[in-house]
């Protein structure tokens, strides 16, 4: 099942949810490294922006992947798809929450480390949900014969 968001065969969805991931990942380990003190606080404020810039990608990314979303009809798929759509908004969600935790300045890490931790459980569920979609059921995969490759000598 082709997608609709898509530029020459390629889904949008696809290519833009590595910057939440990545972003957020990063934001995990700068979290890490500044609360067992391996490095000063600059790791703090780049979790922090890291965790901006991942909530701005999120957003974005969700645009396709609702257009995505719109175009599946089988049922079975489309709670899969409504699952999938679900959890990513309780990340972004909880994201927003921990960003404007981390605001004030005065406050202990863990409560935004604990935070983060779940926030990469609960995208590890979802990104498995997406890649199900994805490499199981072919949703957002171009339909026709794949392309044969030249022999190699």
């Amino acid at each position: 099942m082709e997608t609709t968001a898509s530029i020459k065969k390629h889904p949008i969805h696809v290519m833009l949810i590595a910057f939440p991931i990545g972003l957020w990942g990063f934001s995990l380990i700068c979290d890490l490294i500044y609360f067992f003190h391996w490095s000063g606080n600059e790791w703090e404020t780049v979790a922090y922006f890291t965790m901006a810039g991942g909530i701005i990608t999120a957003l974005i990314a969700a645009i396709p992947g609702f257009l995505d979303l719109l175009s599946i009809t089988e049922p079975k798929l489309r709670r899969i798809g409504l699952t999938h759509m679900t959890i990513n908004l309780v990340i972004v969600a909880l994201y927003v929450v921990n960003f404007f935790i981390r605001r004030n300045s005065s406050m202990d890490i863990k409560i935004p480390l604990i935070l983060s931790i779940v926030g990469i459980l609960l995208l590890s569920i979802s990104g498995w949900l997406g890649g199900e979609l994805v490499h199981v059921y072919r949703v957002s995969v171009a339909e026709g014969s794949p392309t044969k490759l030249p022999r190699q000598p």
